[in-house]
């Protein structure tokens, strides 16, 4: 590692800003997911030569370090269904691993419109919906939890590896909509889960040497950092703060790809 050649390539200003957008996105990531959409446009903002792969990479590196973090967090004051999370691990790496192996094969740009409308449903019911996640709203079979998570990890696991940005929050309100937990709760197996997904799209990346481990190392720091206090600040608000944080993501990642398809060259 060269930190020095590091600072060379790239201006101190650029690394400071990614630095602080790094914890900007493990604080808004630990809580209600959408890290992403803070992160990864920073990188493509601040290193606009550097090629999307590795920009990727770079980005998994640190993002997972965060969520990690921010799912041991979690787990000291969450009880989990280890078979269910288990389960929609597995299912999730899996569709993860296919979707970064898709990267070069399929057109990201044309997944957008589909995305915003799921967003734009999203907003709608979440807002609507006043009570939603404020308590454990269905008491499902574990039978019909395994079907309904494994279906979802599939999903988002597939969309996480092959595109990435708000993975996190599909994972929360899946948890919510379909398997009727809290958001606390849902929040906390969403963290998990995202380190799966994480984990096996970081494999194909870190295989092709798509990363700067040296950036990558420092946002980490960062993002760490940012997961730790958005963990504390969740498990002690409560759901309510998390569904208004979860609709200020979910608007935002509206506004990014809805930018992304009208206005975008």
């Amino acid at each position: 590692m060269n930190f020095t050649s590091l600072i060379a390539d790239h201006s101190l200003y650029s690394i400071f800003a990614l630095l602080l957008f790094a914890f900007l996105a493990g604080f808004i990531d630990s809580i209600v997911g959408g890290g992403g959409l803070i992160q990864l446009p920073a990188l493509l903002i601040n290193l606009p030569n550097t090629p999307l792969p590795v920009l990727f990479g770079t980005n998994k590196i640190a993002g997972l370090s965060g969520t990690t973090v921010a799912a041991y967090q979690y787990s000291k004051r969450i009880k989990f269904n280890f078979k269910l999370l288990i389960t929609i691990s597995f299912f999730s790496f899996i569709a993860s691993f296919l979707g970064a192996k898709t990267v070069s094969h399929l057109d990201g740009d044309s997944l957008r419109p589909v995305i915003l409308i799921i967003l734009i449903v999203m907003a709608i019911y979440t807002f609507i919906k006043k009570d939603l996640g404020a308590i454990q709203s269905k008491e499902l079979s574990l039978q019909k939890q395994l079907i309904f998570g494994s279906i979802m990890g599939v999903l988002v696991g597939f969309y996480d590896g092959f595109f990435g940005p708000g993975a996190g929050s599909f994972l929360v309100l899946g948890f919510v909509v379909l398997l009727g937990f809290e958001f606390v709760v849902a929040s906390a197996y969403a963290k998990f889960i995202n380190c799966v997904t994480n984990i096996s799209a970081l494999m194909v990346f870190v295989r092709q040497g798509s990363y700067i481990i040296e950036l990558a190392l420092l946002m980490a720091i960062c993002n760490v950092i940012g997961s730790i206090i958005g963990s504390r600040v969740a498990l002690k608000r409560g759901n309510g703060f998390i569904r208004v944080i979860f609709l200020v993501v979910v608007f935002a990642l509206i506004i990014r790809y809805g930018y992304d398809i009208f206005f975008r060259d």
